[in-house]
């Protein structure tokens, strides 16, 4: 089983930084692609599985584990509840009783029985008045929030087992070879049965119950509706825990905070000094309990469901086996990494790298996740993001790298609206129009300088392929090449310039034509020579046979 209680599926995530936007601790590395969680950083406030809109960041599944702990270990495993199970499911804890039991657990008891006993120690703290500020210990993720990036106010985190600790103690009091497996909303109790060994063996979501469940085909079902009312069962809303307590020491102030930002802010004043004798119920996750991510990823209604649980709150106080005050009391010690802080030149490097010179520049748009370009910066020089998040930069990189390609080609382009209106055109196809510069041409038809024909059979569907045309304007020959792009609605004419092969070929075949009309001047007249040649020649031939008989005869004679 992986020690990291958030899982990257890495084939999901897509670069859209919406994890890092959502994490208030800026606990993501971003490389290669890829968002990772930095897990020595992270609260495990579950915002990343919540955000992620492809499933990328997932909860770390621990079924296998509690199907262990059922199948191998020898030992009756009960399970401990959260008793915001209510506002997941909507049902009794009769009705979940039953489910698990016939999932073979050997037992199955509320959370709000460890509430209680965390409610009474936080009573006794407030009675006793020893300590200036005292913070709940309930939530995991302030803890970690506390442990990991305010070490100072740890003197002011209450020295108490959370309600799932306390309950596992109270269950393993009763059955002392018991294991425990804890249920609940939250990633972070994943982290707190796994740091303190022993205690929880193992922690699910209400989600990996529900699959469970269905994999077993055990439905969650009322026999009859009934409220089970409880003062600890309020613990999982906002405020809940100060409903619980007695609250009887005035010189206290009693307060509720939740959501991570609002808990650094408080945890700010507290490390300053700030807050004066006060008790902070102080929960992660907006609306506590149940507003946690998996009622979050799961779309559960926050406020319907926060209703569900204060309608079983209030009346008497829940019973169970008590612990003695040693059994309940726990030190929390410093988790805090050494982060080194990149120095103010380091951090200028990065923004001059980003075309960031002057503070105008540094749009602090938070497309990147981060909510200033110099945090960003600083994030870069500690390995933690790369300079291709900015996209502004991005963007005005891609555009210059267009534009120097637009500038320096030689062929001619131009960008048409689907209604063949120009949008851009280049220098080389103004010089190709006989244009003095763009403006002559944007927004005006494109029928204003070549023949729309092929790019109206294109619009239309019909297959059109390259083609040699001249310009009227200019009288420039061209090779026209047409695209359509559908998704962006544009249409590109994209023209070489084949005047010179053009007039290369046009004096070719003038050569040609001219060396054709001498061939036949010249074999007409040796036809003509040789036939005065030949007609010459016949004549001669006639007077020497003449003479040659003439000579014949006379020789004859003298015989």
């Amino acid at each position: 089983m992986s020690d990291a209680c958030i899982v990257l599926k890495e084939s999901n995530c897509r670069n859209c930084y919406k994890c890092i936007r959502q994490c208030p601790v800026k606990s993501i590395r971003f490389a290669s692609g890829e968002a990772t969680v930095i897990d020595e950083d992270c609260i495990l406030c579950g915002r990343c599985v919540v955000a992620c809109p492809q499933g990328a960041k997932q909860p770390r599944c621990d079924l296998p584990r509690a199907r262990f702990l059922m199948s191998f270990s020898g030992a009756p495993v009960y399970a401990s509840v959260a008793p915001s199970f209510v506002a997941h499911w909507g049902v009794s804890f009769d009705a979940v009783r039953r489910a698990l039991l016939a999932l073979g657990f050997s037992g199955a008891e509320e959370t709000a029985q460890g509430a209680t006993l965390v409610k009474q120690e936080y009573d006794r703290m407030l009675r006793e008045g020893r300590q200036e500020v005292i913070v709940s210990s309930c939530c995991p993720s302030v803890n970690l929030l506390m442990q990991k990036y305010f070490p100072e106010t740890l003197r002011c985190l209450a020295p108490v087992l959370s309600p799932m600790r306390a309950h596992a103690a109270q269950i393993k009091s009763e059955h002392p070879n018991a294991k425990v497996v804890f249920m609940g909303p939250c990633v972070a109790k994943k982290d707190e049965a796994q740091r303190y060994e022993g205690e929880v063996d193992a922690a699910l979501t209400f989600a990996e119950v529900d699959d469970w469940l269905a994999e077993a085909g055990i439905a969650l079902e009322d026999e009859a509706e009934s409220v089970e009312r409880g003062r600890a069962r309020s613990f999982p809303v906002t405020g809940g825990i100060l409903r619980s307590m007695e609250m009887e020491n005035a010189e206290y102030a009693y307060l509720a905070v939740d959501g991570v930002e609002n808990c650094i802010t408080a945890l700010r004043d507290i490390e300053q000094g700030r807050m004066g004798r006060c008790f902070i119920e102080m929960s992660a996750c907006a609306g506590s309990c149940a507003g946690g991510p998996i009622m979050a990823r799961e779309k559960r209604a926050g406020v319907r469901g926060a209703a569900a649980v204060l309608r079983r709150s209030g009346g008497p106080e829940l019973a169970g086996p008590s612990l003695e005050q040693d059994a309940l009391t726990c030190a929390f010690s410093p988790l805090a990494s050494v982060r080194r802080e990149p120095t103010e030149e380091e951090i200028e490097e990065v923004l001059r790298k980003l075309g960031k010179t002057t503070r105008e520049q540094e749009l602090n748009c938070g497309c990147c996740g981060y909510d200033t370009c110099r945090e960003k910066a600083a994030a870069v020089c500690m390995g933690k993001a790369d300079l291709t998040m900015c996209l502004p930069y991005l963007k005005e990189k891609a555009e210059s790298f267009s534009d120097t390609i637009l500038s320096n080609t030689p062929n001619g382009v131009l960008v048409l609206s689907e209604a063949l209106k120009v949008q851009q055109i280049n220098a080389a196809a103004c010089a190709m129009l006989g244009l003095s510069g763009a403006r002559e041409a944007l927004g005006a038809p494109v029928s204003d300088f070549i023949d729309p024909a092929p790019l109206e059979a294109m619009l239309r569907g019909e297959p059109v392929g390259a083609r040699r045309a001249v310009l009227a304007r200019t009288g420039v020959h061209v090779d026209q090449t047409v695209l359509r792009d559908a998704e962006y609605h544009v249409v590109m004419v994209i023209m070489r310039d084949v005047t010179r092969e053009e007039n290369t070929l046009a004096r070719k075949e003038e050569a040609r034509r001219q060396t054709v009309e001498v061939t036949d001047k010249i074999i007409n007249k040796q036809m003509r020579v040789v036939q005065e040649i030949a007609s010459l020649l016949g004549e001669t031939t006639a007077e020497m046979k003449v003479a040659l008989t003439n000579l014949k005869e006379s020789v004859k004679d003298e015989r």
